[in-house]
């Protein structure tokens, strides 16, 4: 039997919509219809765009294009850490808060120079903004373009070049110890190790100011179901192997972790060579409330409301100035078996394993 339950907005603090830069794969326009379709109140964007969002001009381009889609989704872009994403000077990070950047980040790069990431953090924690990280750092060794996919039988059989733990792990204890230096808030993007979740569940106990979130793909896929060379699974960080994603979904029933898609569409020809020459990223906006219902709250017993609150109360507090009073609700109905339909995504992108499964909670839109 269907029934129907109405949260506070719902809030995917990591999308990438492509605009300025790569109009195929997403626009503004489509990806809050994406959004919308997913059961989104609000959304933070990206700012690895073409060019990149280190100016208040690009991040009213981005509000204006909003504006003339016309969506009920409120879009709040994220504004860079450092100028252009190239890690050696840190953006204009006041007047970028002040055009209303929802928070800091490089997201899609690290950055390695310890000395630019301090004089960052000691910058945005002035201003009262978070930090947002995305935590692969390789002064270890490898590089992101021969290094791929972790450790399981698939990258063996193929040669592939395997991410380690560490990749991940190095870059959380760097933030970590900058965090504890500079008071500022941190939050890692797209956790995907045990060893990662732990280190945050430590600095949480020890009460730095660190949040983190876990992504419906790395909840729901592991490393360790992969048979063939398929780039629908590639992502950065890449998927963990079955242990990682136990140690993903209990922080998520303890509040450890919330929820964020990071939603990356790409043209299909860019996801067509495997995973030593594709892209990373899938498109998840429409499939996030149905995988995560699934796993936290049917296959793990999370309470409803607690799953709900790590889609609104805990991403919402990333985001300068967001109030729960300034969003429309989401509204789910649970009971009514659905497959996923790819062809029938409102985002221009396909690049999605999820095509033909089944789950019984859906958002609801108006007029639905």
């Amino acid at each position: 039997m269907k029934t129907i339950d109405e949260f506070p907005g719902f809030v995917d603090v990591h999308v990438h919509f492509r605009d300025p830069g790569v109009p195929a794969a997403e626009t503004t326009a489509s990806g809050l219809a994406a959004a919308e379709r997913g059961g989104f109140a609000a959304v933070v964007t990206m700012p690895n765009t073409t060019p990149a969002c280190d100016s208040p001009e690009l991040i009213r381009y981005q509000r204006d294009a909003a504006r003339a889609s016309g969506s009920p989704v409120r879009l709040i872009p994220s504004a860079c850490l450092t100028r252009g994403r190239r890690g050696q000077e840190v953006a204009d990070l006041e007047s970028l808060a002040a055009a209303g950047a929802a928070f800091f980040t490089d997201d899609g790069s690290y950055v390695e120079d310890d000395r630019v990431m301090e004089e960052a953090m000691r910058r945005a924690a002035r201003l009262g903004r978070v930090v947002c990280q995305h935590a692969m750092t390789w002064k270890g060794g490898g590089s992101p373009a021969t290094h791929v996919i972790r450790d399981c039988a698939l990258a063996r059989r193929l040669g592939l070049g395997i991410i380690p733990v560490s990749v991940e792990t190095d870059a959380i204890r760097r933030d970590l110890a900058l965090c504890r230096v500079t008071g500022c808030r941190l939050h890692i993007q797209h956790i995907s190790t045990a060893e990662g979740v732990e280190l945050v569940r430590a600095a949480q106990r020890e009460g730095l100011p660190v949040t983190a979130e876990a992504t419906p793909h790395h909840l729901l896929l592991t490393c360790d179901e992969l048979t063939a060379d398929d780039a629908a699974f590639k992502m950065a960080p890449p998927l963990g192997n079955r242990e990682d994603r136990a140690e993903l979904r209990r922080a998520v029933k303890d509040g450890v972790l919330m929820f964020a898609t990071d939603h990356a569409p790409h043209p299909p020809e860019t996801k067509a060579r495997g995973f030593a020459q594709s892209a990373n990223g899938i498109v998840g906006l429409e499939t996030a409330i149905p995988i995560t219902y699934r796993v936290m709250v049917e296959e793990e017993g999370m309470a409803v409301d607690a799953w709900a609150r790590a889609w609104s109360e805990m991403p919402r507090a990333l985001v300068a100035g967001l109030d729960a009073a300034d969003l429309a609700p989401t509204r789910i109905a649970v009971g009514e078996p659905r497959a996923v339909d790819v062809a029938a995504f409102a985002s221009r992108s396909r690049n999605c394993p999820y095509g033909g499964l089944t789950f019984d909670c859906w958002p609801l839109i108006a007029n639905s």
